[in-house]
């Protein structure tokens, strides 16, 4: 079934990943890992977002992760398992994901069949991902459907947004931005993360990020300013199209009238969350 061009891509941006990533930034999530033992929020977020692959080290953290600075996972992987288990931390991440929701929701959403047929409709979508060459989609995979239309809807989220990231890192490959070009260009865009949070997040300095600009104006993806030259937009349109077409497979699944469902009930949730605070206020742009 042919999708009407980029409809996929505007239903993820707006309605599937951010309320995956609601969990990232909730304090609720901090709060559970330190009831485990875990406090440092680079030790939280390696945690909460690799247990699903078992306890591994930091190799293939970094491969899955792709833009993550390797001295930084290799600092607290594999010893961070000796903390808390990969069944505790996904079970600490689920409890968070419930408070999250729940507080930036309220119990009118939650219980409401809007939002339950959201988390359908989200569920329909993932009949039709695929394992093969997806790490972290594939892990999530594995685990169980929660019971609860909040949680499944959350499940079902993460599923998507994983499917299409795995898809994202072989698009990057082919496009041929190293990790710190990606997040580098991305930000020139004006929708990625600010470098304040490239840099605590990901573990990169400064003068990483200066390198990778300069690498990128070398080709010609950067102007001295340090924005993206006609060549910029291009190189990272043909990303997102070529993601696009590995991530096809479960909207087209869905059809028309399911995607833009999805996407008017999800986008509404989303803004709910937004509205509420789930997300730092200069989290993304140029910085």
């Amino acid at each position: 079934m042919t999708l009407p061009p980029h409809a996929a891509r505007r239903v993820w941006h707006t309605a599937i990943n951010p309320l995956h990533a609601t969990v990232y930034f909730s304090p609720d999530l901090a709060t559970e890992f330190a009831a485990l033992g875990v406090t440092h929020p680079v030790a939280v977020n390696l945690a909460h977002r690799s247990a699903a692959m078992g306890p591994v080290g930091p190799g293939a953290v970094t491969a899955a992760f792709y833009n993550y600075r390797h001295d930084l996972v290799a600092a607290h992987l594999p010893a961070l398992w000796d903390t808390v288990s990969p069944e505790q931390a996904l079970a600490a991440r689920l409890r968070a994901v419930d408070a999250t929701l729940s507080r930036l929701l309220g119990p009118e959403t939650i219980a409401s069949a809007a939002l339950a047929e959201a988390a359908d409709l989200a569920l329909r979508a993932t009949e039709a991902c695929t394992r093969h060459g997806r790490t972290l989609y594939a892990a999530h995979a594995d685990l169980p459907v929660p019971e609860e239309p909040h949680l499944r809807l959350w499940h079902a989220t993460t599923l998507l947004r994983e499917h299409r990231g795995d898809g994202h890192l072989a698009a990057l490959l082919i496009t041929g931005l190293d990790p710190l070009e990606a997040l580098v260009s991305h930000t020139a865009t004006g929708r990625g993360m600010t470098p304040k949070w490239v840099k605590s997040i990901r573990g990169w300095e400064q003068s990483d990020l200066d390198a990778a600009a300069e690498r990128l104006r070398s080709r010609g993806i950067l102007d001295a300013d340090g924005e993206l030259t006609e060549e910029g937009h291009a190189v990272r349109e043909r990303l997102e199209t070529e993601t696009d077409r590995l991530d096809a497979a479960p909207y087209e699944h869905l059809g028309v009238a399911g995607l833009a469902r999805l996407g008017e009930l999800g986008g509404a949730i989303v803004a709910q969350a937004v509205g509420a605070g789930a997300f730092p206020r200069d989290l993304t742009g140029k910085g």
